[in-house]
């Protein structure tokens, strides 16, 4: 089969996932009174295909983005923490040669992470700016934040080693990505500012195609 014939088979597929994606999300969640939202606890609907898991965890920690913005608005507490990003960075570097995980990738992996909490976070200030009204009543405790930003950490690298071998096949990875992100999208309701982050935060997800001629 030509490198042509892969691609336009390929872009068929992912055409019919994600046609597929939209017709059995909103079914799987009609059969559910309630759709829980979180994916550490664990939930009864989440986001489908072999990344689905990884997406689910994505999405938890953009959610958790919400009570960092809460927890820092109307403080001086700034949306950029540069030595607060580093000690993470730093960590997941730790842990992920300690997993035998390639740890470049798990660096790009979680500066996207904090690129898609930024944005969440710019977002809603800019949400809360305009309109007061909308703005958080309560003040999140922002050491509990970071302690379940942690657990989130740890799991995410474990579902890095788990989906390594779908990841490494670039093709194949942007489709499981694509049905796992308009799949999560639905099943967690999100709205265009967590839709435009989850974008930034999977952007390191699979690995890149050779270059043409290698």
């Amino acid at each position: 089969m030509t490198l042509r014939h892969r691609t336009t088979r390929c872009a068929a597929t992912l055409g019919l996932l994600l046609a597929t994606s939209a017709l059995t999300v909103p079914q799987a969640m009609a059969a559910d009174t309630q759709v829980p939202t979180g994916s550490v606890t664990g939930t009864t609907v989440e986001p489908l295909g072999k990344l689905g898991p990884l997406a689910s965890l994505i999405i938890e920690r953009l959610q958790v983005s919400d009570d960092v913005a809460a927890s820092k608005f109307g403080t001086d507490s700034p949306i950029e923490d540069p030595a607060r990003e580093q000690q993470v960075l730093d960590s997941v570097r730790e842990q992920a040669e300690a997993a035998g995980i390639d740890a470049d990738a798990a660096v790009a992996f979680f500066r996207d992470q904090i690129t898609a909490s930024k944005i969440v976070q710019q977002g809603l200030f800019d949400r809360w700016t305009a309109h007061p009204e909308q703005a958080p009543t309560t003040r999140p405790d922002l050491g509990e934040i970071r302690t379940r930003l942690d657990q989130l950490t740890t799991a995410l690298l474990a579902e890095l080693k788990n989906t390594e071998h779908v990841r490494d096949e670039p093709v194949a990875c942007r489709v499981q990505l694509a049905l796992a992100g308009v799949s999560g999208a639905v099943v967690e309701h999100l709205d265009a500012l967590h839709r435009q982050a989850f974008r930034a935060a999977t952007g390191s997800v699979c690995r890149s195609a050779e270059p043409a001629g290698r």
